[in-house]
């Protein structure tokens, strides 16, 4: 057990070094990128300054005095006023795309209708970084510099936890170190991983996700609570993740009606269910809930706005239709085609990978042999029992079969993948039988049984 644990750890350390590698080089590829080429989003020179001089705490965490100065350290200096101009210059004009709206809520709050898109995990966190950890630096480079420095530390060290995490979660589920490692090592250097080293949700994202599912399999549904809903603050897809708790209630009600013969375990299943599923919405819902009291209920507007008259007033839904037009298929048009190349070689190796492992699962598990496991599993159910005979299971099998040709070897095959099934699957307990479904190991037969 020992020699176990400690060779765990090694992986584990084995698995901080690749990520933290996968950093630096991607880094390093982003700085040589952009000395070599013009960048292709310009937006990092859209600076204008805050609506509300009082969002800015920029004069307080420069050292200022306490009267409400107006702009940040580098907007109240001009740019050689400051300590290291160019490097203040070169952080600045690295900020682009979803980066921008980042920082920019991160110093100045939720100004504008549709920056109620982007999620306030990641902007308080940058806005907490920048006014303890990197507040030194603000008369060097400047207030919005170290808001981006922030950002562009916290998620590279958000990436680097998050394949810590992803490998531990592998190795629960997959119960194969090599697997698990394997599948790290390609996570830490995943085609989409330029995301996780830029100003974007992603990194939080996957940390809290990855952690939570990591501790929801290991049983301490607190800890998965909390870190679930905390992925629900970084990305709207966050509450999604409510489902595995959802997915749980079911199979302990399952197993309390049919196994234990108790409806009332059942009901106490549910009502935990709902519970913990609600608290994992409940950062979505309550960012819906602030966004409508600031624009529908004190906001500036005379006209209130469209989405503020529905009977759900969804804001989240509102802001992506109408300001990135993302709707049901209404991305597929012909002037995307281009990003469509663009991305058809990451599709492609996406689509083979896919093939692959499907071909792979059909040589290994046939799906002759999948609705055999289920009849097993359905007849070893009504009997309650564990044991079953060779001939029961032939005689259900015959209802799949079209031709009685070749009976005998059909006969036989089926009595060895009976014996097979048996030996494998007739000793698991519940908790072990729902583990190996996660790996798509004979899931039906788990579910049946669990």
């Amino acid at each position: 057990m020992a020699k176990a644990k400690a060779k765990a750890k090694g992986s584990t350390a084995h698995v901080l070094r690749v990520a933290l590698f996968s950093r630096v080089i991607l880094l390093t590829l982003i700085a040589l990128w952009r000395l070599l080429f013009s960048p292709y989003d310009t937006s990092a020179s859209l600076n204008p300054n805050c609506l509300s001089s009082s969002s800015s705490p920029s004069a307080t965490a420069a050292g200022g005095g306490g009267g409400g100065g107006e702009g940040d350290g580098s907007r109240s200096s001009p740019p050689d006023a400051l300590a290291l101009p160019s490097a203040a210059a070169a952080i600045g004009s690295s900020v682009v795309w979803d980066g921008v709206y980042f920082v920019r809520i991160a110093e100045c709050g939720y100004e504008y209708e549709q920056s109620f898109a982007f999620l306030p995990l990641l902007p308080v966190a940058i806005s907490l970084l920048s006014r303890s950890v990197f507040a030194p630096l603000i008369p060097l480079i400047g207030y919005r510099a170290v808001l981006a420095l922030s950002g562009y530390v916290l998620n590279n060290a958000a990436f680097v936890f998050a394949a810590v995490y992803f490998y531990r979660l592998s190795l629960l589920i997959l119960k194969d170190e090599a697997t698990a490692l394997r599948a790290s090592i390609l996570f830490s250097f995943n085609p989409a991983s330029v995301f996780y080293s830029s100003i974007y949700s992603e990194s939080l994202y996957a940390l809290f996700s990855l952690g939570g599912l990591f501790y929801l399999f290991s049983g301490a549904k607190t800890v998965a609570m909390i870190l679930l809903a905390l992925s629900g603050s970084a990305r709207s897809n966050g509450a999604l993740n409510a489902g595995y708790f959802c997915f749980q209630a079911m199979l302990q009600a399952y197993g309390a009606i049919y196994q234990k013969r108790k409806p009332i375990l059942a009901v106490q299943a549910i009502a935990a269910g709902v519970v913990q599923s609600l608290f994992v919405f409940v950062p979505f819902l309550a960012f819906q809930a602030y966004g409508y009291l600031n624009i529908c209920l004190i906001g500036n507007s005379y006209e209130p706005r469209p989405w503020c008259k529905a009977k759900i007033p969804l804001l989240y839904g509102f802001i992506q239709s109408h300001y990135w037009g993302v709707g049901f298929l209404r991305y597929f048009q012909a002037k995307q085609l281009p990003n469509f190349l663009l991305a058809s070689p990451i599709l492609s190796l996406a689509v083979c990978s896919i093939v692959h492992y499907v071909s792979i699962l059909y040589r290994k598990f046939p799906l002759s042999s999948m609705h055999k496991e289920i009849i097993y599993a359905a007849e070893m159910k009504s009997m309650g029992t564990n044991e079953g005979s060779d001939d029961m299971w032939i005689s259900n099998s015959k209802l799949s079969s079209k031709s009685t040709r070749d009976r005998g070897s059909r006969k036989e095959e089926m009595g060895l993948n009976l014996r097979k099934i048996k030996s494998q699957w007739a000793e698991l307990s519940p908790m072990e039988c729902r583990e190996r479904a996660l790996s798509w190991f004979f899931p039906s037969f788990c579910i049946l049984r669990s």
